[in-house]
């Protein structure tokens, strides 16, 4: 039976697999001065812009962590929401990593927006007061909504004004792009995104994630954060070349799109069985609602997923690429036993 905890939890998908078998063959140069991950460049620029600079780390974390060991100094403030990924689960690696504070924003929707960051930005030149300098988002957000172009283009604008940079943690970014009908270019490089953290490891892929600086002053130094960080790979070829089956006849959007039909499928089933309360739009692979704790426990006891918040009763359930109908069928049948119980 298939979890519903995370995408996280999920298989590799088998041309993954292939792609890493074929690049066992012989030997090859370390560090990324192979053939495979040199090709795996090209197709990057080509995804997000001929000025885009790739550098592969070993996981998300690692990835949020380069990106904004590029962007800050320890005099300076990074925002974020309070529900993002580097608040909530990365055991304080910003602040340890960067020095810099990190400043939480309460949001309803995951989203930050110019006007909930505003009153952050102050403080300017005084030296008893850390510095913004960069602001965190997620595509998608933690809570499963999707910011559009459009917004995120006025929130780059916004923050330019005050240089302040734009980091986005694409872990989920595969399933926003498919949920918009969108490329990666237009969703970060047209926007004036600055940094990316591009993800495949929730939707196929084995592990390896992509820091991607769309500046030249934040490329400058991230081999040696990189390195510093830990994250630099000997044999690199075995994380780059599941980038280029991943990037292969759109293989990211068929997953991406996959997991999302299987979240719609989940929540309509789930409407279609009680009257829930459901916390967020669907909008990617995840979905948040609110149950009596009596039917989350009896549900805990055929099906792996995670309570959000134990305050409000929030649970939260994330498909993934290799999420089936029958994986959907069987959990909707147990909930209709509980309720009916």
């Amino acid at each position: 039976m298939k979890s519903f905890g995370s995408d996280n939890h999920s298989g590799i998908h088998p041309d993954i697999l292939r792609s890493i078998e074929m690049a066992n063959t012989e030997h090859a140069l370390a560090y990324g001065d192979d053939s495979f991950t040199t090709q795996a460049k090209i197709v990057i620029r080509q995804m997000f812009g001929e000025n885009a600079e790739p550098f592969f780390v070993f996981n998300g974390t690692g990835a949020n962590m380069i990106s904004l060991q590029a962007c800050v100094q320890s005099y300076h403030a990074i925002i974020s929401a309070k529900t993002a990924h580097i608040a909530v689960d990365e055991c304080g690696a910003p602040e340890f990593l960067t020095g810099a504070t990190l400043k939480e924003i309460d949001t309803s929707d995951g989203k930050l927006t110019p006007e909930l960051i505003q009153p952050w930005l102050h403080g300017w030149n005084f030296e008893h007061h850390s510095q913004p300098k960069a602001v965190y988002i997620s595509q998608c957000t933690e809570l499963g909504t999707v910011y559009t172009p459009e917004e995120i283009k006025l929130l780059a604008d916004f923050l330019h004004q005050y240089h302040i940079y734009l980091h986005v943690d694409g872990a989920r970014i595969a399933n926003a792009a498919a949920f918009l009908g969108k490329s990666f270019k237009e969703m970060t490089t047209d926007c004036g995104v600055d940094i990316v953290s591009f993800g495949g490891t929730k939707n196929g892929m084995l592990m390896g994630e992509v820091v991607i600086a769309l500046r030249p002053e934040l490329a400058e130094n991230i081999k040696y954060i990189r390195k510093q960080t830990t994250q630099l790979y000997s044999k690199m070829r075995f994380m780059s070349c599941q980038f280029l089956a991943y990037f292969h006849n759109d293989l990211w959007l068929k997953n991406a799109t996959h997991a999302n039909e299987m979240a719609q499928r989940l929540r309509k089933g789930i409407e279609s069985i009680s009257n829930f309360e459901f916390s967020q739009k669907t909008e990617a692979n995840i979905i948040i609602l609110k149950m009596p704790p009596k039917i989350i426990d009896a549900l805990m006891k055929k099906h792996f997923f995670y309570v959000w918040d134990e305050q409000q009763n929030e649970v939260r359930f994330v498909t993934s690429w290799d999420t089936t109908e029958n994986d959907i069928e069987l959990f909707l049948n147990d909930l209709k036993a509980i309720i009916l119980s």
